[in-house]
């Protein structure tokens, strides 16, 4: 069995995990900061980075004690090395660095992408080829694997990620920080009354969200103008079946044109109850793919998705060394876009 030591800073959670054997959580541990950042509208990076500081160590005891071993017993140290905010990713990477020179544990560093995916190896052993649709406040990509640890992504976003557009459209219609959540509840009690227009990309498999997000800004002015009240509900209602009916029916292209064994769903997104269910709709146009979709806890940033995904790279002797620095742009390993 290996037993991996996870930190994960890339943003606004500290997290630190204990995984074994890259499949079993003996530890999980999330300090969350998102009640700071609310009164902010948003994630102030610098205060994201002081936070990370005042937390890291706590979190890593809480995580060591839970699982009730020792850092004798890890056998090596999983961190978040990029993409994220610099300032955040710095305090996690020193962490595990320190880890590792003071109990002479090996480094993994990993690609925070790759632990939204495979944090879905917590609900099934994933089988390739596979594709994975990855989607947060930051990323919206979809991914082509041939094989395990083999990463080509084929379809991105131009523009906003779909989080992003989120948390601009929620912050439009006046309802607070995260968008996603609130525009999600929302949505279930709206009704068809608004129409906005579809997403359209040159490339099939692309997304784009930011005009969409200026339509959803047009129609509340053009509203106000005529003197008619903006419901939000459904306001929210029309973007999120616009945004996601857009983004579902490029992935299922997809899926039918690479052929895959399977597809997951990674990412904060991923959480969204359309999306899921959405998912679950349209995969039945492909029967023969399974359909994949990750734990609540599993969506949002923690470091059990860090410990899932260091243990592959483990397996490929993908280690780091004390050199290794945050990287904010850090490209997915494998082939590129």
């Amino acid at each position: 069995m290996t037993k991996l030591l996870a930190i994960e800073s890339s943003c606004d959670e500290t997290a630190c995990a204990v995984v074994e054997d890259g499949c079993r959580i003996l530890s999980n541990i999330v300090s969350s900061q998102i009640n700071v950042h609310t009164l902010y509208g948003g994630v102030v990076p610098e205060v994201a980075s002081r936070i990370h500081v005042e937390n890291i160590s706590a979190v890593i005891r809480e995580a060591v004690e839970k699982a009730g071993t020792t850092m004798d017993e890890i056998d090596a140290i999983a961190y978040t090395q990029g993409p994220g905010l610099i300032g955040s990713l710095h305090v996690g990477v020193q962490a595990a660095k320190t880890l590792a020179w003071q109990f002479h544990k090996p480094l993994i560093p990993v690609h925070h992408l790759t632990g939204h995916i495979y944090a879905n190896r917590f609900v099934s052993e994933l089988e390739f080829p596979m594709m994975a649709l990855v989607v947060s406040g930051g990323h919206t990509e979809l991914v082509w694997m041939k094989n395990d640890w083999d990463f080509q992504v084929v379809g991105t976003t131009w523009d906003d990620a779909i989080g992003e557009a989120y948390d601009k459209v929620a912050r439009v219609l006046g309802l607070g920080y995260p968008g996603g959540p609130i525009m999600d509840k929302m949505a279930k009690e709206g009704k068809p009354h608004y129409k906005l227009p579809v997403p359209k990309t040159a490339s099939p498999f692309d997304f784009s969200f930011s005009g969409l997000k200026t339509a959803v800004l047009q129609l509340v002015e053009r509203e106000k103008r005529a003197g008619n009240e903006v419901d939000p509900a459904d306001v929210a209602y029309a973007f999120q079946e616009t945004a996601l009916n857009s983004m579902v029916s490029k992935t299922v292209s997809a899926v039918k044109e690479y052929k895959p064994k399977m597809i997951v769903l990674a990412g904060g997104v991923a959480a969204n109850s359309r999306l899921r269910q959405l998912m679950q709709e349209k995969m039945q146009e492909v029967p023969e793919v399974k359909l994949i979709i990750p734990p609540m806890y599993c969506c949002t940033d923690n470091a059990a998705m860090i410990g899932a995904a260091g243990y592959v790279a483990y397996q490929h002797g993908c280690f780091g060394d004390l050199e290794a620095a945050a990287d904010p742009s850090l490209e997915m390993p494998g082939e590129k876009y």
